[in-house]
């Protein structure tokens, strides 16, 4: 058991390192104007559906039942749909640094849902884990906030990536026993594939309207990032971790974002190396560690009460 517990740290830490290089990254893209937050979304959806697709060819198949189809429609309404596109959106509307401001909040959201929904105990350790990790992410984010990069709407921005937030809280909280009956690919072909369903219909006219020539380099290694790297991999490694964690430690690695996105900083000369960033650093660790030690932390079995 304690092997498939690091496998879901390892998986959860991998996940949202490259998430968090993800708002940079898209809001580069993004700010060139050809690429919109609607076609970034949907580059995100329709190809990590592709590659899922392409990588369930060389798996074993799984059948399926019509209800539980249902089900992985839901979720990819909730995890992928709403949580990418309001993410986005948001993203392309406010700043890089509110958007992590605002992502910080997503462990507690999993934490209350997770008691009123999985009657998952709030324990002293979990919430003082969740209010360290907090602190020290938001220590990190404001202390190198970087304001050159601003939106164009920054309260509908805030709300948006708050949004999508709340939609990834139940999805994950929903969704905890269920993912547990099929394998990862076979779950994320078809949460995609009902995604991409979904954005089909608005889609069209925005690949027809889009100046694909004009776009450069910058863009194309952009997407292909957002794509592989952050929705394909990053979608994979948090399915392993939610197979193996409960829903609360799973959201708290989002505090491992902003601490990326300050690392890559003081690698490009961006940002320095201070000891608030050190104090930043140690406060959330040391929470998820209070999390993970939590006896309501503990993973359970198949069927067992949450």
């Amino acid at each position: 058991m304690k092997d498939f517990r690091l496998k879901g740290h390892i998986a959860m830490l991998g996940a949202n390192t490259m998430w968090g290089l993800m708002a940079p990254i898209a809001k580069i893209v993004m700010a060139a104007g050809i690429v919109s937050p609607l076609l970034m979304t949907n580059f995100r959806i329709f190809g990590a559906a592709i590659l899922f697709w392409i990588t369930s060819l060389f798996l074993p198949s799984e059948k399926v039942t019509r209800r539980d189809l249902l089900l992985l429609a839901g979720a990819g309404m909730l995890g992928i749909v709403f949580n990418q596109g309001c993410y986005i959106f948001g993203v392309g509307l406010t700043s890089p640094g509110e958007a992590s401001i605002i992502t910080t909040t997503m462990p507690l959201w999993v934490m209350l849902l997770a008691a009123l929904i999985l009657k998952e105990p709030i324990t002293l350790k979990k919430f003082g884990g969740i209010l360290l990790g907090g602190a020290g992410a938001l220590l990190l984010v404001l202390n190198g906030a970087n304001t050159s990069m601003k939106g164009d709407n920054a309260t509908l921005g805030d709300l948006l990536v708050l949004t999508a937030q709340l939609c990834y809280a139940l999805y994950l909280t929903f969704y905890k026993n269920f993912i547990k009956k099929y394998s990862v690919v076979t779950l994320m072909k078809w949460m995609f594939t009902f995604a991409s369903c979904a954005m089909l219909c608005i889609s069209v006219p925005t690949w027809l309207s889009t100046d694909w020539g004009a776009m450069s380099n910058v863009e194309i290694w952009g997407i292909g990032y957002v794509v592989i790297c952050a929705t394909y991999l990053a979608y994979i490694f948090t399915m392993i971790g939610q197979k193996n964690l409960r829903p609360t430690l799973v959201g708290m690695y989002n505090y491992a974002q902003p601490v990326v996105a300050s690392i890559v900083g003081i690698y490009l000369g961006l940002d320095k190396f201070t000891p608030t960033k050190i104090i930043a650093v140690i406060l959330i660790f040391s929470g998820v560690y209070l999390v993970t030690i939590s006896k309501a932390a503990q993973p359970s079995t198949i069927g067992e009460k949450e």
